[in-house]
Formats: C-alpha cells, sequence, structure tokens
C-alpha cells in the first residue's frame, strides 16, 4: 500500500482538501450548523477549540498515522466539515475512515455518500489498501447506519474501548470493507448518488 499523502479528492459536487490552519474559521463556522459539539457521541470541537482540533489532525499528518481532509461545497466554496484518514497502518495495508462530521445543514445530503465514494475509491485504487475500517460510538446509531448504508460489514464491538469527551467509556463497533468487495460497494454508493428522487 502507498502511503497517503496530501491530495486533493473531487466529485461534480463536493471537494476534500487537506485540511489547513487557514480552514479553522470555516469548520468553526460548519459546527455552529446544528451545535454539533453538543452531541455526547461525536468529537465536534467546541467553540473556541477548533485551532486545537486542527493541530491535532496535522500533528498526525506529519506523524504518519492520519491524513485530514476539510468537506468544501463546489459551488459555493462552504466548508461543510471534515472526515480523515487515521490509523493508517501500511504494513498491513489497511486504512479507516473517521472523524467525520457535517454541519447539520449538510447531513442526509448527498454529501456522506460522495465523501466515502471518493476516499473509499482512493483507498482502494489509489493506495491499495487491502482493507478500509470505520469506528463509531455503541450509541452512535446515526452513525451506524450510515456505515451499514454503505455497504461495509460489522466487525463487532471493542467493550470498554475508549473515552467520551464527558469521561464515560465507550464500547466501540467496528465496521469494515474488504478489497474484494468493493466493486459491488463502489456500485452500491454510484446507484445510490444516481438514483432517481420521489418528487
Amino acid at each position: 500500500m502507498k502511503k497517503p499523502e496530501p491530495t486533493t479528492l473531487q466529485a461534480a459536487t463536493l471537494r476534500l482538501v487537506p485540511m489547513t490552519t487557514g480552514h479553522v474559521a470555516g469548520l468553526e463556522a460548519a459546527a455552529r450548523d446544528g451545535e454539533l459539539w453538543n452531541l455526547r457521541v461525536t468529537s465536534v470541537p467546541e467553540p473556541g477549540a477548533t485551532a486545537a482540533y486542527v493541530a491535532a489532525g496535522l500533528k498526525g499528518c506529519e506523524d504518519g498515522h492520519m491524513l485530514p481532509f476539510v468537506v468544501i461545497d463546489s459551488v459555493s466554496g462552504q466548508v461543510i466539515g471534515t472526515t480523515r484518514y487515521h490509523d493508517i497502518v501500511p504494513a498491513v495495508e489497511r486504512v479507516e475512515i473517521g472523524y467525520t462530521w457535517y454541519g447539520k445543514s449538510w447531513q442526509r445530503t448527498h454529501v456522506n455518500t460522495t465523501c466515502k465514494l471518493l476516499l473509499l475509491q482512493h483507498a482502494f485504487e489509489t493506495l491499495g489498501a487491502k482493507l478500509v475500517g470505520w469506528r463509531t460510538d455503541n450509541f452512535n446509531f446515526a452513525s451506524q447506519r450510515a456505515i451499514e448504508r454503505l455497504g461495509a460489514r460489522k466487525d463487532g464491538v471493542l467493550r470498554h474501548h475508549a473515552l467520551r469527551r464527558d469521561g464515560t467509556v465507550r464500547d466501540t463497533v467496528m465496521y469494515s470493507v474488504a478489497a474484494g468487495e468493493w466493486p459491488e460497494v463502489k456500485a452500491h454508493l454510484t446507484y445510490q448518488l444516481n438514483r432517481p428522487r420521489e418528487a
């Protein structure tokens, strides 16, 4: 597997661009759309904490185990949210997708499906990953449903696995797509984006 390097991934409706310190204000505005930091089961930065959030993502990139992106609407240029590769393990050709959140106005739209199609395509077809994984809080049912809609398989649950921001300890639900499953998942996601919508 090739080492993930900062790059721009683009579709007709949005772009995933490498995160920089210049994105702090845009990410703060996106998080205010729905006051996402109040959600117990996500890691959205609260007001005033976005610069540190970005710095941590950039440090992970520098250390080689993360590659953070900012999601931008292609038409308006507005920052929608963020996502990243993390837990990058070239030795076993594995990468995970996470730290994903979008402003409330963009949730339950084409955005998540488009982002995941771009990230999965890059991971499997450019980087040569053998497996792409996800992890989410056992109480983040919306995230679990979104991951399952992508066609990912549930691998299991890691009990008493990680701290939440409120100090409680969560169980972590693990999902993945293997390289051999990618053609079918790609066809599924492409269909989801292109299928006719009911009026």
